[in-house]
C-alpha cells in the first residue's frame, strides 16, 4: 500500500514531534523549513539551557493556561504529557533535573544538543527535513513552493508566531490560514519584556521578588527574578505578567512596583527596623537594608531619606515610607510591550475552528494545525514548549490516520 505523504510546515518544537509521530506510524513525511536550520527557537528557550517541560500532574499543567485554552489543551496533553516526552529523552541518553519551581532542564547539555537530539529522532525514522525551502502559501493539495505545488495527502501547519523574527517566525502561517477562511484572533505580546517610561538602574539584576502590575486596580503579579535592561525589565517576573499589561494597555495606563521582600509582612520589617534604630543607633539605614546597592539606593531615594542617614534618626513617618517601598517600589509607567521581543504571542488561529481531539482545521479538509500558530499562550515556565510538544503529537498522528482513511 502506498504510504500517504504529509507536508509539515515549520521545524519548531510542534514541527519536529509532528512528522516524527507521523513518520513513526509509516507515513512519508517532509518537514519544510526557511531557515537555515532546525529548532532556533528551542535554541534560545530557557536562556540557552532549555526548559523543556514543566514538573507536576497534568491538571496543575493546564491550569496554568487560561481557562478556554485549558480546555482545548486537556485531550493533548493527557495523550502526550510530558512524561511520554521526557521519555523519549532519556532513552536516547539525556539526563533531566527539576528545579523548585517545577522547570524541567537537561543536566549535562544545553538547548543545542537537544535541538541535536530531536534531528536525531527525525533521522530515526527517515524524515526528509529540507532547510532554506520556504513555503510561499496552502494548496488544497498540497503546498507552493517558490512557484509550484508539491503535493501532499496533509498538510501541517506548525509555523509557530511572530516573536523573534529573526528566528524565522514571521507570522507567515496566519496569513495563508487566514486566505483558506479560519479565523485569526488579534495578537497581543506574552511572556515579553516590557519597556517604562524611566529606568535608572540597567544591568541591575533581583532575585526572587514579587512584580505587580495595575491600572486602577491590581491586574497581574508575578513572583521570580527580575532583571533591569536601558529600556525597562526583563527575566521571569516581567515575562510572567506582560501578557496582562500588554491586553490591559489597549484601554488604561499601566504602572508597575516590585516588593522586594514578598516573604516578609509591613509589621515584621517595621519590627526590624525600630530593634535596629535601638541596638544599632549609629548605623547608616542603608547598611541595614539587605538589597543590592543600587536598588537599595532607588528605595531609599524614593522614600525621600538621605543616603547618609543614621539609624537614631529614623522617625516613624520616614519608616513607614521606607517600608511601603521595600513593598512596593514603583517603578513608574508602562511604554510598550513588544510584540516582537516576546518568547511566545497571545492570539493566533482561533481555536474553536479547531478540533481539539486532532487538531484538524474544522473548515480545510486535510489541514491540521499546532504549536504557537493556535491562540494559545501559556505562562514562562516551560508551559509553552510542552504544549508544542503534546499538539505536534496529536498533529502528526492525526496526519497519518487520516491520510490513510
Amino acid at each position: 500500500m502506498k504510504k500517504p505523504t504529509i507536508a509539515v510546515v515549520g521545524a519548531g518544537a510542534a514541527g519536529i514531534i509532528a512528522a516524527w509521530r507521523a513518520a513513526t506510524l509509516g507515513a512519508a513525511v517532509t518537514l519544510y523549513e526557511k531557515t537555515p536550520r532546525v529548532g532556533t527557537k528551542i535554541m534560545i528557550s530557557g536562556g540557552g539551557k532549555c526548559n523543556l517541560t514543566h514538573d507536576g500532574p497534568t491538571e496543575d499543567v493546564l491550569r496554568a493556561f487560561r481557562p478556554n485554552e485549558a480546555q482545548f489543551l486537556r485531550p493533548s496533553l493527557y495523550r502526550f504529557g510530558a512524561e511520554d516526552f521526557l521519555e523519549i529523552l532519556t532513552s536516547r541518553g539525556l539526563a533531566i533535573y527539576t528545579r523548585p519551581d517545577g522547570r524541567i532542564f537537561p543536566v549535562y547539555q544545553n538547548a543545542k544538543d537537544v535541538v541535536q537530539l530531536l534531528i536525531g529522532l527525525l533521522r530515526e525514522v527517515g524524515v526528509t527535513v529540507r532547510l532554506e525551502e520556504p513555503v510561499t502559501g496552502l494548496d488544497a493539495g498540497g503546498v507552493r513552493l517558490r512557484g509550484r505545488v508539491e503535493p501532499a495527502d496533509s498538510v501541517i501547519v506548525a509555523t509557530g508566531g511572530s516573536s523573534y523574527p529573526n528566528s524565522g517566525t514571521t507570522g507567515d502561517g496566519w496569513r495563508w490560514i487566514a486566505e483558506l477562511g479560519h479565523s485569526i484572533v488579534p495578537l497581543r505580546a506574552a511572556l515579553a519584556p516590557i519597556y517604562l517610561h524611566q529606568n535608572d538602574i540597567p544591568g541591575l539584576a533581583l532575585r526572587d521578588v514579587l512584580l505587580k502590575a495595575r491600572t486602577t486596580k491590581e491586574i497581574a503579579k508575578w513572583r521570580g527574578d527580575l532583571l533591569f535592561t536601558h529600556q525597562g525589565i526583563s527575566g521571569p517576573s516581567a515575562l510572567g505578567v506582560s501578557r496582562d499589561v500588554a491586553e490591559a494597555m489597549e484601554s488604561a495606563e499601566v504602572t508597575l512596583s516590585i516588593d522586594s521582600r514578598p516573604d516578609e509582612t509591613f509589621e515584621s520589617l517595621s519590627g526590624r527596623l525600630i530593634r535596629a534604630s535601638r541596638d544599632n543607633p549609629h548605623h547608616l539605614v542603608a547598611s541595614r537594608l539587605d538589597l543590592p546597592e543600587r536598588f537599595r539606593e532607588r528605595v531609599l531615594t524614593s522614600a525621600a531619606i538621605p543616603l547618609d542617614q543614621r539609624m537614631k534618626a529614623l522617625e516613624r513617618k520616614a519608616r513607614n515610607r521606607l517600608i511601603e517601598n521595600i513593598k512596593g517600589l514603583p517603578l513608574g509607567r508602562v511604554r510598550a510591550v513588544p510584540l516582537e521581543k516576546g518568547e511566545v504571542v497571545a492570539g493566533g488561529v482561533s481555536l474553536a475552528e479547531v478540533d481539539a481531539k486532532t487538531m484538524r482545521s474544522r473548515i480545510v479538509p486535510n489541514l491540521i494545525l499546532c504549536g504557537e500558530v493556535l491562540d494559545i499562550a501559556g505562562p514562562v515556565g516551560g508551559y509553552n514548549l510542552q504544549a508544542a510538544w503534546s499538539t505536534g503529537y496529536v498533529a502528526g498522528n492525526t496526519a497519518a490516520l487520516q491520510s490513510v482513511e
